[in-house]
């Protein structure tokens, strides 16, 4: 039975059939949890209470980032650690995975022989080869087969290798980074409306507007000038080598340090997605009609120009939802780090259950937060999809 609209009032919040319909499967879920938890905490017999992480951990964990954990913090906190370090790894291997596809994929397109088969031979080798035995390759075969770090590489002073770290030039945040941060995110603002103006000033005259240009250097000028103005909120560490002590090698300092687990995890996720997200692109960019690409050569437009303002957009409709799955497919392939001891959520928990026991409550809170991680990743790609999709008047 359909709501009667009263003219000239909007039905009340609980008159809509939406919102009956969400309040119906909320309660519905919830019945069913309860039941599923019941049968498994009464039935069975199992344990299904989380007071075992307020307890002390008990072990370390050697890969840190942003976090002081130590072995007297409780096992939520180990957790918790695990949980960032999943997300570190998940939001650099998204945006780098992204990167190398889209390369990758408009490669493949490209009129030079050369370029469209190195292209091809990526996708078609990373593509077909098991992510778990990329990921033990790069790390055994590739990072720790570097040099020791007494005779490790440096490139340019700025950049050290070796089989113990990849140290690399990094900003440490210093006391004023906050006012920093509030500036930028005012700045931002300010880009965003200039954009916004040069915009409509260039539908409205039809004169070149430039509104990128405009708000990119409006965001870099007061990005500068603030920089000065705070005193310099980022610290700008190189690696060095540490003189030694009593004939002993300290090894490296300064910079930040990415050891050979990180980097052999990330390198593997990234170049095993980048492959499918490259098929993924290059369909999407076909699937076109190509009287767009012929139309903006037609007005003189030259390559760079017709992939970034007439295809890549266009595209981008088609990607969308096979690029989500590709995300959400990062996201738990990350648990394969396990194989090579990468402390990420899955291998913490995993820890902390050996530790600890209760084995179900650990698995399910394990599950729980992979899922939380895919529901943000799948909702707010959703909210993308649903703004570069055209509306049609009916």
């Amino acid at each position: 039975m359909s709501t009667i609209a009263i003219p000239g009032r909007a039905p009340g919040f609980w008159h809509r059939r939406r919102t009956r319909r969400l309040a119906i499967q909320a309660a519905f879920g919830v019945l069913v949890a309860l039941i599923l938890l019941y049968l498994l905490e009464r039935a069975l017999g199992l344990q299904l209470g989380f007071e075992f992480l307020r307890s002390r951990a008990g072990f370390a964990i050697s890969h840190q980032w942003a976090t002081d954990f130590s072995a007297n913090n409780s096992r939520l906190d180990a957790y918790l650690t695990g949980v960032w370090n999943t997300v570190r790894l998940v939001v650099v291997g998204l945006l780098l995975a992204t990167f190398l596809g889209v390369l990758a994929g408009v490669s493949r397109l490209s009129s030079n022989w050369l370029v469209a088969k190195i292209a091809l031979v990526y996708v078609e080798v990373f593509r077909n080869t098991p992510l778990l035995i990329q990921i033990i390759f790069w790390y055994t075969a590739v990072f720790l087969r570097l040099p020791p770090t007494r005779e490790g590489i440096q490139l340019f002073d700025l950049v050290f290798l070796s089989n113990r770290a990849l140290v690399i030039p990094w900003a440490f945040p210093q006391d004023g980074i906050g006012v920093w941060l509030i500036v930028l995110a005012g700045a931002a603002v300010a880009a965003w409306a200039v954009r916004r103006w040069r915009i409509a000033d260039e539908e409205r005259t039809g004169q070149p507007g430039r509104g990128n240009t405009m708000a990119v250097t409006l965001f870099v000028l007061l990005a500068a000038v603030s920089y000065a103005l705070t005193d310099q909120p980022l610290d700008l560490e190189v690696p060095t080598v540490n003189p030694p002590v009593n004939g002993s090698f300290r090894g490296m300092g300064g910079g930040l340090q990415v050891s050979p687990e990180f980097a052999g995890l990330l390198v593997g996720l990234v170049m095993y997605t980048g492959a499918f997200i490259a098929e993924i692109v290059r369909g999407s960019i076909q699937a076109l009609p190509r009287g767009q690409g012929e139309a903006s050569q037609a007005l003189g437009l030259g390559a760079y120009d017709r992939m970034t303002l007439i295809i890549l957009p266009q595209a981008l409709r088609i990607m969308i939802p096979p690029l989500t799955n590709q995300y959400l497919n990062l996201t738990k392939n990350s648990s394969l780090a396990v194989a090579i001891a990468y402390p990420e959520l899955f291998f913490v928990g995993g820890t902390i259950q050996n530790n600890a026991g209760h084995a179900v409550p650990m698995f399910l809170l394990i599950m729980a937060t992979y899922l939380v991680l895919s529901g943000v990743t799948a909702t707010a790609m959703n909210v993308l999809n649903r703004r570069v999709q055209v509306v049609g008047n009916n």
